[in-house]
């Protein structure tokens, strides 16, 4: 019988990503709480409920009356005190031409200067008053605080509202969003350990690759990037707290939802990594693989697997560079028969391996004994 083919990659080292897969939830980026400043009748909403608003939108007016009258009564009393002080000007000036020529005392001239102070000092307050009673007059329109999606009102029209009071509507700020993520603290301290020793070399953040996948297990379109760590670990859980950043241009992410998150923390350099499909188990469980010798032959080699990534998973021994790895046709041959070995393409990949990366050997020809 001829050899049978077999579908084989030739191992090369290469620089892998550590990638931890954490489950978060969707937090909004900003969270404001409309509430009124200055207290009134809810005189008309502006806005509909579960739309998007922008800053400075009028979401609620209230009933402008009482305000409107405090600034014309605040504005009469600056009328009166710049009369005051015209008088008192006046009159400054009336006893400092006196004293001038003698005919008043000091004590005349020193009245009359306070009590122009005292009028200047009262025509302050009263524009200072004025000015308050424009605040609370533009208070009654409750504008946006921030840009978002706004709730629903919990309050409707010709309600009484206080200053300070009750929630009138919640807007969130939902692009972008934040995904709070919680890893162990067990599986923090082992990769702090593989760094320190160098087997592992830290990703910075700004370069961390963050993919996030929805509760359905499709992988959202987006990539995200991590943003920071907390330096606290929960004591009810005893994980930490890790956030990312995701654009949501869409709005499909939204508060509370339940996500997984990709985090790429660290890079693993001079890396062996195999098709899961490669690896065979015995009886025991051990994980081996089949390789191909010089002549060949398919022979079984016990290996040391590691962690998962994706369809593939890494090798930490057993494997060395240019070994012939069998990964398809396993059901044509066993150990120790004879094989012809074809380049394997990954049919998920949509691509076929090049001759560069898959440069098969020939076995030695045997000796003729004829």
């Amino acid at each position: 019988m001829p050899p049978s083919s077999v579908g084989v990659i030739i191992v090369q080292p290469e620089s892998l990503s550590v990638a931890s897969e954490l489950p978060g939830r969707i937090s909004a980026t900003r969270i404001a709480e409309v509430r009124p400043r200055v207290g009134g009748i809810i005189e008309t909403r502006n806005f509909v409920q579960g739309s998007l608003v922008k800053a400075g939108d009028v979401l609620f007016r209230l009933d402008r009356a009482t305000y409107e009258i405090a600034l014309e009564a605040a504005r009469a009393t600056v009328a009166r005190a710049d009369a005051v002080l015209l008088e008192a000007r006046q009159a400054e000036n009336r006893i400092n031409s006196l004293n001038a020529r003698n005919i008043t005392s000091v004590a005349e001239t020193e009245t009359s200067t306070a009590a122009r102070l005292q009028a200047e000092a009262a025509l302050a307050e009263a524009r200072a008053q004025v000015r308050a009673a424009e605040i609370n007059l533009g208070f009654t329109d409750i504008r946006a605080p921030i840009s978002g999606r706004i709730g629903r009102a919990e309050i409707t029209e010709g309600a009484l509202v206080g200053a300070g009071g009750e929630v009138l509507a919640t807007i969130q700020q939902l692009d972008p969003v934040y995904a709070d993520m919680q890893q162990p603290v067990s599986e923090l301290l082992r990769l702090r350990a593989a760094l320190a020793s160098g087997a592992l070399a830290l990703v910075e953040p700004d370069v961390a690759k963050v993919v996030l996948h929805l509760d359905d297990g499709s992988q959202y379109l987006h990539p995200g990037k991590l943003l920071f760590a907390e330096a606290s670990v929960e004591r009810s859980s005893g994980q930490v707290t890790l956030r990312a950043e995701f654009p949501n241009p869409e709005g499909t992410l939204l508060p509370g939802m339940y996500v997984r998150v990709s985090v790429e923390q660290a890079t693993q350099a001079n890396a062996v990594a195999i098709p899961s499909q490669a690896v065979q188990r015995d009886a025991s469980g051990a994980a081996m693989v089949y390789v191909i010798n010089a002549q060949s032959v398919a022979e079984l080699r016990p290996i040391t697997p590691g962690r998962a990534l994706g369809n593939r998973v890494t090798v930490q021994g057993g494997l060395a560079e240019g070994d012939m790895v069998i990964v398809d046709g396993f059901q044509k041959m066993g150990p120790g028969a004879p094989v012809a070995p074809v380049c394997w393409a990954d049919p998920s990949q949509g691509k076929t391996e090049t001759p560069s990366v898959c440069v098969l050997r020939v076995a030695d020809p045997q000796p003729d004994t004829n």
